[in-house]
Parts: C-alpha cells; structure tokens; sequence
C-alpha cells in the first residue's frame, strides 16, 4: 500500500528540485556565456549586453584563433603528452598497485605508510625545478611525463579494485604455467577495465588542463601546451598585443576578449567531447571499494 505524501514532504521535494535547478544553471551558464560570446562578432560584443544568444553571428574569432602560428602547435603537445602521459601513467602506477596489493609482499604496510605521507606532503616548488634541472629535463617533453608516471593516491584506487579480485584465477594461471608477468597483463589488466578508465580519465583531465608545468620549466614555445597557451593569451591585457599575433586580414572584427572566449572553447571541447564515453566506467570505478561483502 502507497504512503501518502503530507503537504512538508511534497514541499520539501519542490525546494530540492528548485535548489537543483538553481545550482545547474550556476554551472552551466558561465560556460554558456563563454560560448555565446566567443561565437559573436569580436567588436560587436565590446558594446556589452550579450547574455543567451549571440548578437551578430560570426567564426572570424576562432579563424583567428586556428590562424594563430602558436595554436596548432601547442594543440599537438598537448594531444601526445595526454595519450602517451595516461599510457604510462596507468601502466606504471598499476604495476605497482599490483605487487602492493599482493598479501605476502614484505614491508607492504610501511610502504603504504611512506605513501600515503606523500599525499599530504611535498618538496616545494624550487627544489621540485633544481631535481628536474639536474635531470635535464628543462625544455624537454619529458617533464609531462616522467614526474606524473605516478600517483600514489591512483596507486590506493587500483590496489583497492586489485584485491577484489578472486584469488582462484591467479591461481588457475599458476596451474597453467603462468608467471607474475603473465598474470598481470593477461588476468588482471583484462578485467580491471572500470578502473583503468577511471584513472585513465582522472589523468587525462590532469594533462590536458595542466599548464603550470610549461609556465615552469618551458621556456621553447614550440614544447608548451594549449592551456599555457591559453594562459598566456588571458595573460594578455592589451588589445594592441593580441591583433599582432592575428594575421591583419582577420584582426577587423576580433578583440582580444573574444579571442579569449574562442580560445576557452578549443581548449575545453575535446575533453568534454571525451568525458560522456568514459563516464560509465567512471561511475562504476568511483564506487570501488564503497560496498563489501
């Protein structure tokens, strides 16, 4: 038999459903406005009073954007560093989750303990530049990769789902002639797709918006990524300064604020593109862990 709803209850689950609302349209309308604004015509938007649609129609924003000598480069540093860093990202810190995962590792709890002392504490940002200096790693495309291989906080994500594991098909393995190599890449790996795909995209975020490092340790333009370059195209606050980097055919219609919101939008689509296919894995890898028994 159906309870009956008093009038506290239906107008409580109006209040929820009108908060919800609230909260998406302060989520989504920024990127809105940044994408109504960077598809308006350039000198047109400085009037202001552009809010849901644009005002006069125009691509000569991101024309200008894609003529850019910089873009096109700085797009492809950053499409290699995010496959090749969460390729090894994943790869390494799942080998490593794996031998901590194994009960009969010796010392496994005080590695676990120096670990998790990393998650909370670093070495500061100038000894951080003096290590990667004395590794030569300045200027070099290295530095997108080699200090994000590993994770410790991905590590306790992998380990977890590693131990969820049934112990009987390692063991089946065993008894077919396989070794710890062969274990891992050909059991474990195959069916550990939900994490995989959620640390996959919990690094691939990471690399495809981190611009920090080649604010840091790149000084070659042609090694830094989009979102140093977007970091530098925001940095700018002369109009002036950003029609010399527009080829003079386009410059006409295009202010440095639009160039800003078309440079926003390149930057941010591919990864939105990306998220809606990982994020049933992602949602499934997420509650590792949460249930037991």
């Amino acid at each position: 038999m159906l309870k009956r709803r008093t009038k506290g209850e239906a107008f409580f689950d109006i209040f929820n459903n009108f908060g919800m609302l609230i909260v998406c349209f302060l989520t989504i309308y920024p990127i809105w406005y940044v994408l109504v604004n960077a598809f308006n015509d350039g000198q047109d938007a400085m009037r202001g009073g552009i809010y849901w649609w644009p005002r006069m129609f125009s691509f000569e924003n991101f024309s200008a954007v894609f003529q850019s000598s910089g873009i096109m480069t700085a797009m492809g540093i950053t499409v290699a560093k995010t496959v090749i860093g969460v390729f090894i990202h994943v790869l390494f810190t799942a080998m490593v989750a794996y031998a901590f995962s194994r009960k009969g590792l010796i010392g496994g709890k005080f590695y676990i303990l120096l670990g998790t002392v990393t998650m909370f504490f670093g070495g500061g940002l100038i000894p951080t530049y003096l290590l990667i200096k004395d590794l030569n790693m300045l200027d070099s495309f290295l530095v997108y990769i080699i200090p994000a291989m590993f994770s410790f906080f991905d590590l306790i994500i992998f380990m977890t789902f590693f131990r969820e594991i049934p112990d009987g098909l390692e063991e089946a393995a065993k008894i077919d002639g396989a070794n710890d190599w062969s274990i891992f890449l050909r059991v474990v790996l195959p069916v550990s797709m939900p994490v995989i795909a959620t640390i996959a995209l919990f690094h691939g975020v990471y690399q495809w918006n981190d611009y920090f490092t080649g604010v840091i340790y790149i000084n070659n333009t042609d090694l830094q990524p989009i979102q140093t370059y977007l970091y530098k195209v925001v940095a700018q606050s002369s109009s002036n300064q950003m029609m010399a980097q527009v080829p003079g055919g386009v410059a006409k219609s295009v202010t440095s604020q639009s160039i800003k919101m078309a440079t926003m939008v390149v930057t941010t689509a591919p990864i939105v593109f990306v998220y809606p296919f990982l994020q049933r894995y992602f949602v499934k890898g997420m509650m590792i862990g949460s249930i037991k028994g």
